[in-house]
């Protein structure tokens, strides 16, 4: 995917938001795990360099326990969220798979920083809205395919 600057991107040069104080940067090596499904934090990680994957846990049974990749996120893709929005834990784990340079935000204080701040706080919520649905339309079509396949591995669609 090219790179587009972001709205977070524009936050980040801004000078109330400081660096140390508001986010941080941080570097991880390849296969370093970011954040793990179940945590509960409410960073928020705009990827400045690399790419992380974000995976999944899959039962299979009491035994068997997959972990697929849903998608790979490169520079300028923001990535945690979910947790601004609705305090859960985390969904999803996310792992580097390349050296990774990322901007830590708060997300408590940028949510206080967004609300002081509405004329900055509008394009990135639109920002956060546009991502969110893209992911949510990605992953409704993963259901809908696995619905399927599911209806043709047990003949059930030759009925339909």
């Amino acid at each position: 995917m090219p790179f587009v600057r972001s709205a977070l991107y524009n936050l980040l040069e801004h000078p109330g938001f400081r660096e140390g104080v508001l986010w941080h940067t941080r570097h991880l090596s390849p296969n370093h795990t970011v954040f793990a499904e179940g945590e509960h934090s409410r960073e928020v990680y705009l990827i400045l360099a690399g790419t992380v994957r974000v995976v999944g846990n899959v039962d299979l049974d009491e035994h068997r326990r997959l972990h697929p990749g849903f998608s790979e996120l490169g520079k300028g893709q923001l990535f945690g969220e979910m947790p601004l929005f609705d305090g859960e834990p985390r969904s999803a784990t996310v792992v580097t798979l390349s050296d990774c340079e990322l901007a830590v935000m708060d997300g408590n204080r940028l949510m206080v920083f967004l609300d002081a701040h509405p004329e900055l706080g509008y394009p990135i919520y639109k920002e956060l809205i546009h991502s969110m649905v893209g992911r949510l339309r990605q992953a409704n079509k993963r259901i809908f395919s696995l619905f399927a396949w599911g209806l043709k591995m047990r003949g059930i669609d030759q009925h339909l």
